[in-house]
């Protein structure tokens, strides 16, 4: 006499759909996070030009909160969360290139920037000092630049005009947007010397300041100390 057994029929999950809310694949790096107190009046003007403030333009004396993430189309959430959090706060720059995404908010509120900062914050579930501590790629000052290297200098500036004679302070860092908080020290204890050029987006940041050989120098030293205070890791 043989028995046989029945099969039980395993129910089968059904597979739950992601909420729009939840980001999917790795999770976000914070590379950059830049606040700056009191735009200075150059390096506003530079910040807001077209090819800068793709938004809403800053101003001199406005806050402001530059922040860099990985992958580049994170930075999709972290505007979101940034305007949601505090719809007062103005964006002037969103850019994605090929490897990062970043983002520059303003207001002539510092509270309000900081507030917009800290849902940045949550939405990475990051803290401030998590971004990277900079690396001084290059520096060096070229005294009395003439007219044939200042021509082609002014041909490729996205700021003030570099006069020949003048000295020139030109100065390498990464990751690239800390090019921004560098240019506004040098400028605030500086103010007399010219922002030539303002590279803050790419591999590399870079920086074009002109003066007399004092005020590069001051700027230069400033910069210097400046990247050598920022905490990360």
């Amino acid at each position: 006499m043989t028995t046989s057994t029945a099969k039980q029929a395993v129910p089968q999950q059904r597979a739950t759909a992601p909420t729009p809310s939840e980001a999917t694949g790795p999770s976000t790096e914070l590379r950059v996070y830049l606040r700056i107190e009191g735009l200075q009046r150059q390096f506003a003007a530079t910040l807001a030009t077209p090819t800068r403030a793709r938004g809403y333009p800053p101003k001199a004396g406005d806050h402001s909160l530059i922040v860099e993430v990985a992958p580049a189309l994170a930075i999709q959430r972290v505007i979101d969360a940034a305007l949601k959090a505090t719809p007062e706060v103005e964006p002037g720059l969103l850019y994605v290139e090929r490897q990062y995404g970043i983002l520059e908010v303003h207001s002539r509120s510092a509270e309000v920037v900081e507030q917009a900062g800290q849902a940045i914050l949550k939405t990475l579930n990051a803290k401030a000092e998590d971004q990277l501590r900079p690396k001084i790629l290059y520096s060096d000052i070229i005294e009395e630049i003439g007219d044939q290297h200042a021509v082609i200098l002014n041909r490729t500036r996205d700021g003030s005009m570099l006069l020949p004679g003048s000295a020139l302070l030109v100065y390498e860092m990464a990751p690239a947007l800390f090019a921004a908080v560098a240019a506004n020290s040098a400028e605030r204890v500086a103010p007399n010397l010219t922002l030539v050029d303002v590279q803050m987006i790419g591999a590399a940041g870079r920086l074009f300041i002109s003066g007399d050989l004092a005020s590069v120098t001051t700027a230069r030293d400033e910069i210097t100390r400046v990247l050598n205070d920022v905490i990360g890791r």
